[in-house]
């Protein structure tokens, strides 16, 4: 009956999980391209955003620690705490790019193929890790242990390169923030 009760829970979020893995990546895009007029831009937004990441991946390592010490409530508190940081940077860095203009990377020769590989990887990873990141979590709010597990190994990697990833992007290109 328990391995039943598994299939409901999958079945019952799976529909929500997709919808939001095509929605969220998709308002992003077209979110990128729409300009606010008349509003005064949101330069002081970046360094927050950025901030926001560097905690998201302390957040995730705290975490790891935390399930690794067999404390699954700070886990639990920890992961949603690091689910809700990034839910408020994707806000802000949304608000940002509807306020502002793109900023052009200003480095020259090799750094700026660093730069690009970094930048380009990381917008690939945080679009291929939120399907990875709400079955993760759906699988541990439905107590389904083994396969949260299974997934989490994979997320937690993922999550992390796309938070640490964030915070060099910006300390990379924030010299030539206008």
């Amino acid at each position: 009956m328990n391995n039943q009760n598994e299939i409901l829970d999958d079945k019952k979020y799976n529909k929500l999980i997709v919808a939001l893995s095509i929605i969220i990546p998709v308002a992003v895009a077209i979110l990128f391209g729409v300009r606010i007029p008349n509003v005064e831009p949101l330069s002081f937004l970046p360094p927050i955003y950025a901030t926001i990441n560097g905690l998201t991946a302390v957040i995730l390592v705290i975490a790891l620690i935390a399930i690794k010490k067999k404390n699954i409530v700070l886990h639990e508190n920890l992961m949603t705490t690091a689910l809700w940081c990034s839910v408020a940077f994707l806000v802000m860095y949304v608000a940002y790019h509807m306020t502002s203009d793109s900023t052009k990377f200003g480095g020259e020769g090799a750094i700026k193929y660093v730069y690009y590989f970094i930048l380009l990887s990381h917008i690939l990873l945080s679009i291929i890790v939120i399907p990875f990141v709400l079955i993760t979590y759906v699988r541990a709010i439905t107590n389904n242990f083994e396969k949260h597990k299974k997934i989490a190994k994979i997320t937690f990697p993922l999550w992390l390169y796309v938070a640490v990833t964030g915070v060099i992007v910006y300390i990379m290109i924030s010299p030539y923030y206008v």
